[in-house]
């Protein structure tokens, strides 16, 4: 499953700032937020739903590119055999097929970027929560994310509070870490990890 991977306004505190004699003062640090969420508490207990899930989206997938796929094979067997007019008849079912196709292989795919956005939203809150409290037990005006698109070339690896983030939020994650049950009706499921194939054209 591709959770993920940027922290953003969450790990980037605050912008950056103009450099200037007031602000040299300023402590400073930087996580790697793809490292946080790789490590994250809970990370692999929302891989595992969000697998379970697609099982389903998958499987409802593969049905509905079977039946295009069977359609379009008894077309090709029985064109040189049909008249104008039921050829016609014959193309503009296979059309109105592949529409309500694609527009099914999308609401799925809806539902996929629903779920995980659903079973990381705990996981995210938890961090935003610890980069927050971290900050303020270290005296930090801001803390950046090397992998936000920060623009940092170089920077003192003794800055670098990724374990610091970590082991706190390792600590204060609960003992039992769930992930939520999918909902049975409407948007449930995500997307990373639900690949369609465009249905092929006649």
């Amino acid at each position: 499953m591709r959770l993920i991977p940027v922290l953003g306004a969450c790990a980037l505190l605050a912008a950056v700032p103009s450099l200037s004699s007031a602000q040299a003062a300023q402590k400073f640090a930087y996580v790697n937020s793809q490292a946080l969420l790789q490590n994250a508490p809970g990370r692999a207990e929302a891989e595992a739903a969000f697998e379970k899930d697609m099982v389903s989206i998958r499987q409802q997938l593969s049905k509905l590119q079977d039946s295009l796929n069977t359609m379009q094979e008894a077309f090709a067997k029985e064109e040189v055999s049909l008249s104008p007019t039921a050829k016609e008849a014959r193309l503009k079912t296979l059309r109105e097929k592949e529409a309500a196709w694609s527009q099914q292989a999308q609401k799925l795919q809806e539902r996929a970027q629903d779920r995980q956005e659903e079973l990381m939203a705990p996981i995210m809150e938890g961090l935003r929560k610890v980069l927050d409290d971290v900050r303020q037990e270290g005296g930090y005006s801001f803390i950046f994310d090397v992998t936000a698109g920060a623009f940092i070339v170089s920077a003192d690896k003794n800055l670098d509070i990724t374990d610091r983030v970590l082991s706190k939020l390792r600590l204060s994650a609960p003992k039992a870490t769930a992930a939520p049950a999918a909902k049975p009706a409407g948007p449930a499921s995500a997307p990373a990890g639900v690949t369609t194939k465009k249905p092929p054209t006649t």
